[in-house]
């Protein structure tokens, strides 16, 4: 199968191996001459994000780079970046790496040009209008990871320190102008990473396809999201080298931030919190909690999962799918419960509460209270399905 391709939805997207050789033409014609290559620390130093660098400046392009970068990025990452963007007379940003890289490259280009402070953008209401737009300059986004998805959305996910709280920023021009989707990027993907990363894009699918109103849609891309991980996320965590699954993976990635347009609800209501609190790794969260969930929206979502199931090809109905959801984490050997990565039930009220606030939960097919996330959390805290 001919894995290339070059798309314009949601946004204009270069789909293939190799086409990172492409990034100084891109910045090119986007008009980009100087631009902040914006990445984690982890990845900064690996040769790939160098030859990026070398081939930029080989182009004639004045980059730069910046890797001051959480894994659960915070504000100070947004500030720090800001600042080398501005030194270093920049006016574009190439945002590479997983869920953090790309987050924060976001949110640097709309920071770039504002006067109020990052929370002033939070998604809530028409607060994005409040940013000077002409003032954001263009992206290009180039995943590392099959996961977020972030390459394809309109929004970053950063962790205001003092109260531990996940705070989604928004603005609609924060969606890249351009995307390079190139599975050669992920081959060095270690397999636990690979297997978080993979069942967060399942999740983002599955929350998109469970979440009320009517998007017919989003509702076919998360359904075929769904089923790419399915075929291809076993393969891509066994055998890293394996292009085509890793190819799949990055497109099921892409698809569930587009199919979550229409919402995402309580795995991700959790999940928030959870991370803003322990720091632990979000695909990590969101594979954990996804069963729990899944049976606390039993009673509102098990028509549709019925139809996910023969769609998937995976027979028993409900029960068959919340089954293949469990067996998929044990065959790629993700924890079962939030105790095997550190979490108890110590803070489940106050987490519960968080989660209800959470702007996830909103798309919840069934409105859940301060209780019965806190409840989900301590279930899977002890493994009690």
């Amino acid at each position: 199968m001919n894995l290339v391709g070059n798309w314009h939805y949601p946004t204009a997207m270069r789909m293939g191996a190799g086409r990172i050789s492409e990034l100084p033409e891109a910045c090119g014609s986007l008009g980009l001459n100087a631009p902040l290559i914006v990445t984690d620390a982890g990845l900064a130093g690996l040769p790939m994000l160098q030859a990026m660098l070398e081939a930029c400046k080989a182009a004639g392009l004045k980059a730069g780079m910046f890797s001051d970068v959480k894994s659960n990025p915070v504000e100070e990452n947004v500030t720090l970046g800001v600042e080398a963007y501005r030194a270093g007379g920049h006016d574009g940003i190439v945002a590479v790496g997983g869920g953090s890289g790309l987050d924060v490259g976001k949110a640097v280009a709309l920071m770039v040009g504002q006067t109020r402070p990052v929370w002033d953008f939070e998604d809530i209401g028409d607060w994005w209008t409040r940013a000077d737009a002409d003032a954001i300059p263009l992206i290009i986004a180039v995943p590392t990871t099959a996961g977020t998805g972030s390459e394809v959305g309109r929004a970053s996910v950063i962790t205001k320190q003092d109260t531990h709280e996940k705070k989604i920023i928004f603005h609609p021009k924060m969606m890249p102008s351009l995307v390079i989707n190139d599975p050669e990027l992920t081959l060095g993907l270690p397999a636990r990473l690979t297997a978080a990363t993979g069942m967060d894009a399942l999740a983002h699918n599955l929350e998109a396809y469970c979440a009320p109103g009517y998007h017919p849609m989003a509702v076919g891309i998360a359904l075929e999201g769904m089923r790419l991980v399915k075929d291809w996320l076993p393969g891509a965590v066994a055998d890293g080298s394996n292009l085509e699954a890793r190819s799949h993976m990055l497109v099921a990635s892409s698809m569930g931030a587009t199919a979550f347009q229409r919402g995402l609800g309580g795995i991700h209501a959790l999940s928030h919190p959870l991370g803003g609190r322990y720091d632990a790794h979000h695909g990590t969260l969101n594979s954990i909690l996804m069963p729990y969930v899944l049976e606390a929206n039993r009673r509102a979502i098990e028509g549709i999962i019925c139809d996910a199931a023969r769609y998937l090809d995976i027979q028993g109905g409900y029960s068959g799918f919340l089954d293949w959801v469990v067996k998929l984490r044990a065959e790629i050997e993700m924890p079962h419960t939030l105790a095997e990565i550190g979490i108890d039930d110590q803070h489940m009220e106050e987490l519960g509460a968080m989660a209800v606030e959470d702007p996830s939960a909103g798309a919840n097919p069934i409105p859940l209270t301060a209780q019965q996330y806190r409840d989900i959390g301590i279930r899977a805290v002890s493994g009690a399905l």
